[in-house]
């Protein structure tokens, strides 16, 4: 009986010693893939024509974000369309579209914004606005 007893208290640390190793990797691994730096979210507030607005979408879902997902720096982007204001204030009766880019580092979107790739993605969602000139851009840190 003594014999039982001992065999399972030297299973039972081994368990837990196990399991203490286990926690310890995960803990580091997880510390090492957290970014140093919070990342940015840049939005635009568009006014897309409404004929246009099912080819806007397209050309972001199959030319735009795809683009956008070969950059380094990337970590997500949306396009969201504006279904109703809950409170405050309304926003101007054009705008329909927000457009969301969220990026390691500005540093890291600058490189994308400048390069000949956007430049040549965002004219096809540029050519559906009604004024592609005179949108709102808001550039956050995310806290």
């Amino acid at each position: 009986m003594h014999r039982r007893t001992c065999l399972q208290a030297i299973v039972t640390l081994a368990a837990s010693a196990g399991a203490s190793e286990l926690h310890a990797q995960t803990v580091k691994k997880s510390a090492a893939a957290t970014p140093a730096k919070p990342p940015i979210l840049l939005h635009c507030d568009l006014a897309v024509d409404p004929a246009r607005e099912k080819e806007m979408v397209n050309h972001f879902h199959t030319v735009f974000s795809p683009a956008a997902k070969t950059f380094e720096g990337f970590i997500d982007v949306k396009m969201l369309k504006l279904r109703t204001t809950i409170q405050g204030q309304p926003p101007p009766a054009s705008i329909n579209y927000r457009f969301q880019l969220t990026y390691q580092s500005e540093e890291l979107r600058q490189k994308w914004v400048t390069s000949d790739t956007h430049t040549k993605v965002w004219a096809g969602i540029g050519a559906t606005l009604k004024d592609p000139k005179t949108f709102q851009v808001l550039l956050f840190d995310v806290v």
